[in-house]
């Protein structure tokens, strides 16, 4: 039976000035003093500050130099991740494009396709969207039903995707599409680049409960590309869209979307003798501790070329369920007026009501502990 492992590994050299460096651009250039901005900052967009990264070389980090990137190691590019989280950059803007749809360019993409988007998004001026979700399906991604036709040397799609993050400022998104027609489940699906100032595409917001527009649905009427918007093989789109998942599931992002709060808290005691508080950063702190041993594992075995979805997989879980269960904890020991303008009552309230999606982003709890399960052989 397979299980959680962890393999010993060497942190980069350097590794402390490359911390510095980071942290010397967050102060000078993060100087907004709205703190609810700082949870769960890869949601918060700020183009400018995701151009400032750029410049320094913090987007596209492992990526060949050919394309805009700087060939440096998945460990490095943690270290950048896990600076930037943990003070509350506002890093949404470029965040899935620099996850996801660069990477998925680089695996799967044509020459032509690299050299067009890649180098803007190392850059911090292009964005990207995953158009992956859709009405009716939950996290059931195989029911996809939109569609993609060959009308000539074109594709012609149809259909609609929703809960799609940041395509309001996105310039392109990888979409899985049903391109066989009669094709069931995960069989007949592609991915296609599809730049969004296409005609035939309507993008709507989905206001959130607390007033932001991070999600969107995403309409597609005969909207038409020309072949080579085809991401790698046609009818392996799924494959593919599973291997992005993995990079989505592993990150420092899952565990550290609340991390501001658990150090607001800690500002926040000071001095205090209160046993229940003292009791609780003590286990907050262990848990975002053991995480991060958890979380740096993964990035070891990827930085070695290894696999581990399983880990990834865990990781997502149990971070999510840390993450998400922070506030309400916080909300339990600590007497809050939630309308006042204290710090950790404006973060506490805020993450209290935005915190529930936390659990549901990158692949619901469900279908991660089935994905577990058969890791392990249980099922």
């Amino acid at each position: 039976m397979q299980t959680f492992t962890i393999k010993p590994f060497d942190m980069p050299a350097g590794a402390a000035a490359l911390r510095e460096q980071v942290r010397a651009v967050i102060r000078e250039h993060v100087t907004d003093g709205d703190i609810v901005r700082r949870a769960n900052c890869w949601q918060v967009n700020d183009p400018e500050f995701s151009r400032v990264l750029g410049k320094a070389g913090l987007i596209g980090m492992t990526w060949p130099k050919q394309y805009g990137g700087h060939e440096r190691s998945a460990l490095e590019r943690y270290i950048v991740l896990e600076e930037l989280l943990s003070a509350g950059a506002p890093v949404g803007a470029h965040w899935i494009a620099d996850r996801q749809t660069a990477p998925l360019l680089l695996r799967y993409g044509t020459e032509a396709q690299r050299q067009r988007w890649v180098p803007g998004i190392a850059a911090g001026e292009i964005y990207g969207c995953i158009g992956l979700s859709e009405p009716n399906a939950g996290s059931d991604l195989a029911s996809v039903r939109s569609s993609a036709r060959r009308d000539g040397d074109d594709w012609v799609l149809n259909g609609q995707k929703i809960w799609t993050t940041n395509a309001h400022i996105a310039h392109i998104m990888i979409g899985l599409f049903r391109s066989e027609e009669g094709s069931e489940r995960n069989a007949g699906l592609s991915q296609f680049l599809i730049p969004l100032d296409t005609p035939g595409i309507t993008i709507r917001p989905i206001i959130n409960l607390t007033g932001e527009h991070d999600f969107n649905e995403v309409f597609f009427d005969d909207v038409r590309l020309p072949a080579d918007g085809l991401v790698g093989t046609e009818g392996q789109g799924w494959s593919q869209a599973t291997a992005e998942l993995s990079l989505e599931r592993s990150g420092p992002e899952r565990y550290l979307s609340s991390h501001v709060l658990v150090t607001e808290l800690i500002r926040h005691a000071g001095g205090s003798q209160d046993a229940a508080v003292l009791a609780l950063i003590g286990k907050l702190a262990s848990e975002v501790w053991t995480l991060r041993q958890m979380s740096l594992a993964v990035a070891g075995r990827m930085a070695a070329g290894e696999d581990p979805a399983l880990e990834a997989t865990i990781v997502k879980d149990l971070g999510n369920s840390l993450e998400q269960a922070i506030p309400s904890l916080i909300q339990a020991v600590v007497e809050l007026d939630l309308s006042s303008d204290d710090a950790l009552a404006l973060l506490t309230a805020q993450l209290l009501q935005v915190s529930p999606s936390f659990s549901l982003r990158g692949g619901t709890r469900e279908i991660l502990r089935g994905i577990v399960a058969r890791g392990l052989g249980l099922r």
